[in-house]
């Protein structure tokens, strides 16, 4: 297993607690190199906080921890294709590269809406590469969505 592929695993463990949590299962952690500094996952709901994605506490966290903003020698590894707002945060991080698994055709802002951290406009950029694991997060989202509408048997 590729030491990317493995971060990767620890990111998809992130977004399977998150469904355990009643949050949508996306789960990120943050390496230097092959070392995790931070990992987190979707936490909106239970903190009713719509800034609360598992990308942005993982760059949190990672900051706090190597006291700084810049995180230039870190990874990324998300679940989902970060949106606008986490694909921005990556920008102000300078943060050195983002893997993400499955595409969001709806709002992901690394390649398949939009491509922040690429765009010219912003003095960073932010190496992005998709499909890492894909299959595997795709089918996390899909359980946790097909759960949520399934009627419930309970009355």
């Amino acid at each position: 297993m590729s030491p990317h592929e493995r971060m990767m695993r620890e990111a998809l463990a992130e977004a399977a607690l998150a469904a355990t949590e009643g949050e949508t299962p996306v789960g990120a952690v943050v390496a230097r190199g092959e070392t995790i500094i931070a990992r987190a996952h979707n936490r909106r709901e239970q903190l009713c906080d719509p800034t609360a994605h598992a990308e942005l506490l993982a760059l949190r966290m990672t900051a706090e921890a190597l006291g700084t903003r810049r995180l230039s020698d870190c990874t990324l590894y998300v679940t989902l294709e970060p949106c606008p707002m986490c694909a921005g945060a990556m920008v102000m991080a300078c943060l050195g590269k983002c893997f993400f698994a499955a595409s969001d055709p709806k709002q992901g802002c690394c390649e398949s809406v939009y491509a922040i951290p690429q765009d010219p406009a912003f003095y960073w950029r932010v190496p992005c590469v998709g499909g890492l694991l894909a299959a595997e997060a795709q089918a996390q989202l899909q359980a946790f969505f097909s759960q949520r509408r399934t009627p419930d048997a309970q009355p």
